[in-house]
């Protein structure tokens, strides 16, 4: 796909910020840097809008283009070894992002653009080597998704040795961890994209997916997490919870505790768009019954994502999985509720409808009437001022990206 705004979402993803970040582990382990990498990434192509209506709480996004969870397996390490300031990162994903899967904000021009381009097919006779040629950029997606195998997120083995001073049997149950950990981010690796969902339903299917492969890995995980810190005496288990990096801040957390997720209300952002789908679809009576059932199952999504926050109680690293695990039990539930709804709304309607539910997301953040846009055609102060707004985001991201990655070099 050579668009122009395809050809805009990669030319922010190669930003030497961008790929300096994908390929800093240390960068990567942490949550601030992560979280201004996926703002670059979300955003990547837009043209004055440096937030996102489907944009977390805390600076995050859930939705990277077709990604659903970017760095699910650092969130999840973060929160669950570390408990890293109440783990916001992991927390805030709920409703919005069901929202977001139902009105994606991305149409089809942008969101190719987080496909990795291929480089033109070779001549005849040039060889099989050349057939086989890579991807012409890195595929940012799929780093996002872990692609660098074994070392993801890094579960610091050496570190871990230094803080405890392990005897031979927990050394053993934390070389079981480590292979654990390993297996568990193939687990989550292995639910990355490689196709666009185009489509609501495709797209909940997708967090399905991802969502399923999470549990997976919690599942591989905690057991060998219980049978290490089951291991440790109360001074090595004190030890092993100061490496946290929010012990090294001094304990200053910056995410309230107070067990909402960021959810106090349904928001402006996402409040159900009742009179637009009505204008647009216009449905007759039988699929707007379809349609308040749909409505009705994304309301009591929200209300089970509230009830089932962060608890208060989970301080250890084998309680804080299990809540983990409980958490995303809900979100899958929630998820496969609300999809069982769309699906039932969906297959009642018309081409023509399906179109223009799936344009809702995209007109509302702006960039279906952008990506429709003819350059030529505009002001020519128009244009300058477009690209000025662009420069200015990106280069907000990118100096984040450089003073994080110049800290902890």
């Amino acid at each position: 796909m050579n668009s122009p705004r395809a050809a805009a979402v990669r030319q922010g993803l190669r930003s030497r910020s961008v790929n300096g970040a994908l390929r800093n582990r240390n960068a990567l382990r942490s949550p601030v840097a992560r979280t201004a990498l996926v703002a670059a990434a979300a955003t990547a192509g837009w043209q004055g809008h440096r937030h996102g209506w489907w944009r977390h709480g805390h600076g995050g996004y859930g939705w990277v283009g077709p990604l659903f969870w970017p760095f699910a397996y650092y969130d999840l390490y973060d929160y669950g070894l570390w408990g890293y300031d109440y783990g916001p990162a992991f927390w805030d994903y709920g409703y919005g992002d069901i929202y977001a899967g139902l009105f994606s904000p991305y149409g089809y021009d942008s969101l190719s653009g987080y496909l990795p381009s291929r480089r033109s097919a070779p001549s005849a006779g040039s060889g099989s080597q050349a057939a086989q040629t890579p991807p012409s950029d890195e595929d940012q997606l799929a780093q996002m998704c872990g692609a660098d195998s074994g070392d993801i997120a890094g579960l610091p083995i050496d570190k871990i040795q230094q803080a405890i001073s392990p005897d031979d049997a927990q050394r053993a149950a934390l070389d079981e961890l480590g292979n654990a950990s390993v297996k568990a981010a193939q687990t989550i690796r292995e639910a990355c994209p490689t196709t666009l969902p185009l489509t609501a339903p495709a797209r909940l299917a997708a967090m399905e997916r991802r969502i399923e492969a999470m549990k997976s890995a919690i599942g591989i995980i905690q057991p060998a997490m219980e049978k290490f810190y089951g291991l440790l005496n109360d001074d090595q288990k004190a030890r092993l919870v100061a490496m946290s990096p929010r012990e090294k801040q001094g304990g200053k957390g910056t995410t309230s505790s107070d067990g909402s997720c960021g959810i106090t209300s349904l928001s402006d952002a996402v409040a159900w768009p009742t009179d637009e789908i009505n204008k647009r679809l216009q449905p007759s009576d039988a699929q707007k019954v379809k349609l308040t059932a749909l409505q009705d199952a994304t309301f009591k999504a929200a209300d089970s994502l509230k009830a089932t926050c962060r608890p208060s109680t989970a301080l250890t690293p084998p309680a804080r999985l299990a809540a983990a695990s409980e958490r995303l039990d809900a979100l899958l539930g929630a998820v496969k509720s609300v999809h069982a709804a769309l699906d039932d709304f969906y297959g009642t309607l018309s081409d023509e409808q399906k179109a223009q539910f799936e344009a809702i997301g995209p007109d509302r953040s702006g960039s279906q009437q952008a990506s429709n846009e003819d350059a030529e055609d505009q002001p020519a102060q128009r244009r300058s001022r477009g690209r000025r707004h662009h420069r200015h985001g990106i280069h907000g991201v990118e100096s984040v990206l450089r003073h994080i990655i110049t800290i902890v070099r």
